[in-house]
């Protein structure tokens, strides 16, 4: 996304005589503000639950794989982030998982996927699991119908019994925080 809205942005300078100063927001997958904020608000929803689940998915969104073997970096970056979220909260891997959404078109997608994850955890006989999107600043309406509701229901359906999607930093202080620390 970020290099679209760049690319867009550089477009429209172009055809501008008058060039505004212009100055974009570096990666902040790594940034120890960013996974603090993370940390808390996971902490802070698990807290609201009359259980513990027994696998948290941090499921970011998508890329075509072949992205990644050109040397798109996004890989790496949701794999550190999730790295430093478990070194954080003092998880395994296998209590702090990755995986990615929102997949189209006939190629090859970032793998694992979310929705063939959350059905096969509950067929294996995980019974509790959590889902959070740290890739997204806020939540939008695609991921809580995919997450939130769609992943939900495979998972009950397969033999789940208890799914919580933890919401994204949106306005909160933490989230807020992060906004004015990478700015």
């Amino acid at each position: 996304t970020t290099a679209t809205v760049n690319d867009k942005a550089f477009e429209a300078l172009l055809k501008m005589r008058w060039q505004p100063a212009l100055r974009t927001v570096p990666p902040y997958h790594d940034d120890p503000v960013y996974i603090d904020a993370l940390a808390t608000s996971i902490k802070r929803h698990l807290a609201t639950l009359d259980w513990e689940p027994d696998v948290v998915l941090t499921s970011f969104h998508g890329i075509p794989k072949s992205y990644f073997d050109k040397g798109d970096p996004y890989y790496c970056q949701c794999q550190k982030t999730a790295r430093l979220l478990r070194e954080k909260l003092g998880w395994s891997k296998e209590k702090l998982q990755v995986t990615f959404q929102s997949r189209f078109g006939p190629e090859e997608w970032l793998q694992p996927y979310t929705d063939k994850t959350v059905e096969k955890l509950a067929q294996d006989g995980v019974k509790r699991i959590a889902v959070i999107n740290p890739g997204f600043v806020s939540d939008c309406l695609e991921t809580l119908e995919e997450i939130a509701e769609q992943a939900a229901e495979s998972f009950h359906h397969n033999g789940g019994e208890k799914f919580t999607h933890i919401p994204c930093l949106n306005d909160s202080a933490e989230g807020m925080a992060v906004l004015e620390h990478v700015v």
